[in-house]
C-alpha cells in the first residue's frame, strides 16, 4: 500500500501531513498527486468524501515551495462553486502549508472589498475563490492573472449547475496558454468533457469509481409519502421528518436536513425549533457572518441539526454527520448523490433518508437510474395515523349538501285573513311583516288548518280589472 512519503512530496508538507495524523492516500490522492507533481493536467473523478481537496492541495504546495508572489499576480489560482467550500480549502491550504513560508488569499463574496485588495496588492502565493468575485477584482483593475502557474477548478459539476461555466471559460483566456490545469469532481456531464477536451492538454484521467456513486457505508432508504389533503401538505410532511428523526433515536448524533428550496429551508428550520429541535438554517440569501457561525457552530457540536439548501450539498467536510434527510428530492439527480455524501465519511457509516411526494416520482426514478440500484422503500411511520376510507366517506354522507334557495317553496308563508297583532307575534322582529305589505291580511286558522285560500288578489282586486271589454271600450 501506498504512503505519503512514497510519493515525492516536499519535505515540509510531509512533515504537516504526519502531524495532521494521516499515513496512507486515499485512492484518488495516490493516483492524481504522482502526475499533478509531474507538472501534467490531471482530469480527477471520484465520489465525495474520498479526499480530493488533498488530492490538489498537497502537489501545489510542494510547487510552489520555491518562489515567491507579485503584488496583484497570483502564482496559482483555485476556483470554488460555493464559498463554504472556498472557505474549507482555504482551511485545508492553513493546515498543510504552516512549515512553508507561502501566502494566500480568499476572495468570496459577503466579504469586504478593501480588505480582499490589501491581501492581493501584498502578492498572493496561492489565490482561493469563487467566479464571481474573481472576476469583480479583476473588472476594477485589482487582479493580474497572467502570473497564474497552476490552476485548479474543484467540483466542475457543481460550477455546470450553478451557471458558472461561462466565468471559468472567461477565467481561462485570462490565464497563461502553459499553465497546469487539475479539474476535480464527483461527476463528468458531457458540457464538461467539452471544457476539458478545450483547456486541458493531455490530462491524466485518475477515476477511482463509478461517476455518480454514493459511498457503500451509506444506508439508504426513501418514503414513499401523500398528504391526506393538498393544502396540508406540509405540515404533514413536516411531522414526518420530525418522526423519522426520533425513530433513530440516540443514533441520531447529528444532521443535515436538505430541501430544494431557500424559503423551505428557513419554513423546516423554524417548524424543528418551535418543536424543541436544536436547529439552524444556511442558504445563499443569508449574510456570510451568519453562515459561518452556523456552520462552526455545527462542526463543534453546539447544532444538532443543520437546514440547507444544495449550497452546503458540495464539499463541506464534517467529518462525524450521522445522518442525512432529503426533506426533498432533489430536481438534478447528481445532487442527490453529493447530498448523501456528507455522511459517510472517511470510511464511517452514514445513513440518508429522503421523503418522496407524488410528484417527485419521477425525478426520483433518475437517481436510481444515475446511481444504478434501487433505493430501499421504508414504512411510513404516520400510516397509522392517517384517516380509513370507509371513515372519509361516512363524513362526506354526514356533511349537509348546500341548496342554492334558503327555503323550499312550499315553506314560504301563506297570507290569509288574520289579525295584525296576530302575524305581528308570528314573525320574526328583524324581517318585515308580510300581513302589513298585503293590506293588514295574514294568515288565518281557517288557512292552516286546510281551508279556504285567497285565490288572485282577493278584495284588492281594482275595479278596472273587473270590467267587461265592450265596457272598457265603452269607457
Amino acid at each position: 500500500m501506498t504512503k505519503f512519503s512514497e510519493l515525492k512530496l516536499n519535505p515540509k508538507v510531509l512533515k504537516a501531513i504526519d502531524e495532521a495524523g494521516y499515513e496512507t492516500p486515499t485512492p484518488i490522492q495516490a493516483g492524481a498527486i504522482p502526475p499533478a507533481l509531474e507538472g501534467r493536467d490531471v482530469l480527477g473523478i471520484a465520489q465525495t468524501g474520498t479526499g480530493k481537496t488533498a488530492s490538489f492541495t498537497l502537489p501545489m504546495l510542494s510547487l510552489l515551495a520555491r518562489g515567491r508572489a507579485r503584488a496583484r499576480m497570483p502564482r496559482s489560482l483555485v476556483l470554488c462553486p460555493t464559498r463554504e467550500l472556498a472557505a474549507q480549502v482555504a482551511e485545508n491550504f492553513d493546515t498543510y502549508s504552516k512549515h512553508l513560508k507561502l501566502t494566500k488569499a480568499l476572495l468570496i463574496g459577503g466579504v469586504s472589498f478593501k480588505e480582499q485588495d490589501q491581501l492581493i496588492d501584498k502578492g498572493v502565493d496561492v489565490l482561493i475563490a469563487t467566479p464571481g468575485r474573481l472576476l469583480d477584482h479583476f473588472e476594477r483593475g485589482k487582479l493580474i492573472l497572467s502570473d497564474v502557474k497552476v490552476m485548479v477548478v474543484d467540483e466542475a459539476d457543481r460550477m455546470l449547475d450553478m451557471g458558472f461555466i461561462p466565468d471559468i471559460e472567461r477565467i481561462f483566456g485570462l490565464t497563461p496558454f502553459t499553465r497546469q490545469t487539475l479539474f476535480f469532481s464527483a461527476t463528468m456531464a458531457p458540457e464538461i468533457e467539452r471544457i476539458t477536451n478545450t483547456f486541458l492538454s493531455a490530462p491524466e484521467r485518475i477515476e477511482v469509481a463509478r461517476q455518480a456513486t454514493a459511498s457503500e457505508t451509506i444506508e439508504q432508504g426513501v418514503v414513499m409519502f401523500k398528504a391526506s389533503r393538498r393544502d396540508r401538505e406540509g405540515t404533514e410532511k413536516r411531522k414526518l421528518l420530525r418522526t423519522l428523526i426520533d425513530g433513530e433515536g440516540d443514533k441520531c448524533t447529528n444532521a443535515i436536513i436538505f430541501c430544494n428550496r431557500k424559503t423551505d429551508v428557513d419554513i423546516v428550520a423554524k417548524s424543528l425549533k418551535k418543536y424543541g429541535y436544536d436547529a439552524a438554517p444556511i442558504h445563499g440569501d443569508l449574510d456570510q457572518s451568519q453562515r459561518t457561525r452556523t456552520l462552526d457552530g455545527f462542526r463543534a457540536g453546539e447544532l444538532r441539526f443543520l437546514c440547507a439548501s444544495d449550497v452546503a450539498a458540495r464539499g463541506l467536510d464534517v467529518p462525524a454527520v450521522s445522518h442525512v434527510f432529503n426533506f426533498d428530492v432533489p430536481g438534478h439527480a447528481e445532487d442527490y448523490v453529493h447530498r448523501i455524501g456528507r455522511t459517510g465519511r472517511a470510511g464511517r457509516d452514514g445513513k440518508a433518508m429522503m421523503i418522496c411526494i407524488p410528484r417527485d416520482e419521477k425525478n426520483l426514478d433518475a437517481i436510481e437510474r444515475l446511481i444504478q440500484k434501487e433505493i430501499p422503500r421504508l414504512d411510513n411511520p404516520l400510516k397509522s395515523d392517517a384517516p380509513k376510507a370507509d371513515d372519509t366517506a361516512e363524513a362526506k354522507a354526514e356533511k349537509p349538501k348546500r341548496t342554492r334557495s334558503r327555503k323550499k317553496p312550499e315553506d314560504k308563508p301563506e297570507i290569509a285573513d288574520t289579525p295584525d297583532v296576530q302575524a305581528q307575534e308570528q314573525a320574526p322582529q328583524d324581517k318585515p311583516n308580510p300581513s302589513r305589505s298585503r293590506g293588514g291580511k295574514g294568515k288565518s286558522d281557517n288557512s292552516r288548518s286546510g281551508g279556504n285560500k285567497v285565490v288572485g288578489m282577493g278584495d284588492h282586486l281594482p275595479s278596472f280589472i273587473a270590467l267587461s271589454f265592450d265596457d272598457r271600450r265603452a269607457s
